[in-house]
């Protein structure tokens, strides 16, 4: 009888008004907070950008490394392997690398994604040389099939200031990417560094 008696008071605080303000829906957001949702709901959105870098990057990948010193030497010339993942829901690629460099083991990862609020390709890069971290930002050519990014970083030549380097990534087709890394010298852009990506099948 009391199981009875204590299912019945349940029931009738439940059809109680006190219980209907209780369960009321929460206040609507202002104008100003609705935007806000909105925008940030855009920001985080996965669309075509992102696919199209998961097409191009994701993958194994072996590497071939040439660093040039100065315009007039032959490049230096390596090997590595790269594993390039799509993370966060498709919102990043995360690149693992490893090999050498002039026979120094190197190691090094970054992120490559699109920015949706500042609709541009965004990216991280650290490594073994050094203890900075590599950010840039640039936009894809369609006619060239290729991303080219402005990169900077604190210049260890120079302790306080920045370095500035342009980099290339072209998709040469869908097993082959060619990175290329130009730096000023002398008030003049030169090339500095070149890897070959073949995809591992």
């Amino acid at each position: 009888m009391k199981v009875r008696y204590a299912t019945f008071a349940v029931l009738l605080i439940a059809l109680s008004p006190l219980a209907s303000v209780r369960a009321a829906d929460p206040p609507k957001p202002t104008a100003e907070q609705q935007a806000m949702m909105e925008a940030w709901d855009r920001a985080g959105r996965v669309g075509p950008e992102h696919a199209r870098l998961a097409k191009h990057l994701v993958g194994n990948w072996t590497t071939k490394q040439s660093m040039w010193m100065d315009e007039k030497s032959p490049p230096q010339v390596s090997t590595g392997h790269a594993v390039q993942t799509a993370i966060l829901g498709g919102r990043q690629i995360r690149i693992d690398f490893k090999g050498d460099f002039g026979g120094t083991p190197f190691e090094g990862t970054g992120l490559m994604g699109y920015d949706n609020a500042a609709k541009r390709y965004v990216s991280t890069w650290a490594d073994t040389m050094v203890t900075g971290i590599v950010v840039g930002q640039g936009e894809y050519d369609a006619a060239s099939n290729s991303y080219t990014l402005h990169n900077r970083m604190s210049d260890p030549m120079h302790p306080g200031q920045e370095s500035k380097m342009r980099e290339v990534l072209k998709v040469v087709d869908a097993d082959h990417l060619v990175q290329e890394m130009f730096e000023m010298h002398g008030g003049k852009e030169v090339r500095t560094l070149r890897i070959e990506f073949t995809r591992e099948r």
